[in-house]
């Protein structure tokens, strides 16, 4: 049996990855969100909220991991379980770019009513879809990179990535 210490550290080593990689793409989402809005007023996420929405993120896409159905298609080539698997991660972003959206609106409103009908009715679509398609983007980078990982192991895809690994010492 593992010892508490053990079990967080193997668990932290395995949001680790996806938080990272979350990590980065919302400052590239947020740095193209800044370019597109400069000048407009409007307030831009800070480093602590897209940490904060980088461990959702990478703890939701372990979770979505232990599901029974997302690995749906283990016997056919990468493209299905690629295709199945960005498919429910952009899900999971787009409700919560929503969400992140319906929470500033609801600043202002009386209720989240209110607040859903004013961001329905006062929101950029066109900005709005360009952050989605961008993040869906990203999401297949992600989902190609876990997929191959998964099948050929992490191990070796580091060294064909970064060429050949010390070998620990055991």
């Amino acid at each position: 049996m593992s010892t508490l210490p053990g079990k967080l550290k193997h668990e932290f080593m395995k949001v680790l990855p996806p938080t990272l990689f979350f990590f980065v793409i919302l400052h590239v989402v947020t740095l193209i969100r800044a370019l597109m809005i400069k000048g407009t007023g409007i307030p831009l996420p800070t480093t602590a909220s897209v940490l904060i929405a980088s461990l959702i993120l990478g703890k939701s896409v372990l979770v979505a991991d232990m599901l029974p159905f997302i690995n749906r298609f283990p016997e056919k080539p990468l493209v299905w379980n690629v295709a199945w698997k960005t498919l429910i991660y952009a899900l999971v972003a787009l409700l919560v770019h929503y969400l992140e959206r319906l929470y500033d609106y609801w600043k202002e409103a009386p209720t989240i009513v209110a607040a859903h009908h004013d961001l329905m009715s006062g929101i950029n679509w066109p900005r709005f879809w360009a952050i989605q398609i961008l993040l869906v983007t990203l999401i297949l980078m992600y989902a190609v990179i876990a997929e191959l990982a998964r099948v050929i192991g992490r191990r070796r895809l580091k060294a064909m990535f970064f060429g050949p690994l010390p070998i620990p010492p055991d």
